[in-house]
């Protein structure tokens, strides 16, 4: 390998901060997702009677305060990976991926925050002349939030993501076609079946133990050529 070529391997190497957010984000995300699905029923079965259980309350308490976290840390990972990719990122592609991260963020921020307020209205004794059709509008505008907007945008960061992979060869070819499938499951098969949302962290997962494997393998070579 040249001198050139191993200076624009080190360029490219994804850092090692932006693997270790990813991977925070994926565990704090699949978290969140797990607790909310198993909390909250099914939308066909769900009158609002979990909210009287103290035991689902405090669950979805948990999954609300864990989403902020979740959000800085895909926050941070977009930042420090646009970063590192710099000149050589494609200036449409990296609009799209920024805005879809953006707006990703901000729709599961909007869905934890009406989970969060029906959660501490329903503790304070607030809903107990909820009728059924104020919490069905309460419940689906949190579904939509999530599993409409924050999924959709997911499917679309994770197609730009991939895409730049493409274009730098930052990472193997493998992870964007990865990334590819993924996303269409996501734009295609979440509102019929909500456990596919768990498909984004996932890959994020992926694409971060991919990133640290790849700057470790970086660290090793810089060692070589300094004997």
């Amino acid at each position: 390998m040249t001198e050139s070529a191993v200076q624009r391997a080190r360029a490219l190497a994804p850092p090692r901060a932006a693997a270790i957010a990813g991977v925070l984000f994926s565990v704090l995300m699949a978290a969140c997702l797990i607790i909310v699905r198993l909390a909250i029923p099914e939308r066909t079965g769900d009158a609002g009677l979990w909210l009287e259980d103290p035991l689902r309350r405090k669950a979805v308490r948990v999954a609300v305060q864990l989403a902020p976290f979740a959000g800085i840390a895909f926050l941070w990972f977009i930042g420090v990976l646009r970063n590192r990719i710099g000149e050589l990122e494609d200036q449409f592609f990296a609009t799209v991926f920024l805005g879809s991260g953006l707006l990703f963020v901000a729709s599961l921020f909007a869905s934890a925050g009406l989970s969060g307020a029906l959660v501490e209205a329903a503790a304070d004794g607030h809903l107990k002349n909820l009728d059924g059709d104020t919490y069905y509008l309460a419940r689906l505008l949190t579904g939509s939030f999530l599993n409409v907007f924050a999924i959709k945008m997911a499917g679309v960061f994770t197609i730009s993501a991939s895409t730049i992979l493409l274009r730098t060869g930052v990472l193997p070819r493998w992870v964007a076609f990865l990334g590819y499938g993924c996303a269409l499951v996501l734009l295609l098969v979440i509102t019929n079946w909500p456990w596919i949302a768990l498909l984004f962290p996932f890959w994020i997962l992926v694409l971060s133990v991919r990133m640290l494997l790849a700057d470790f393998g970086h660290v090793r070579l810089s060692k070589k050529e300094a004997v």
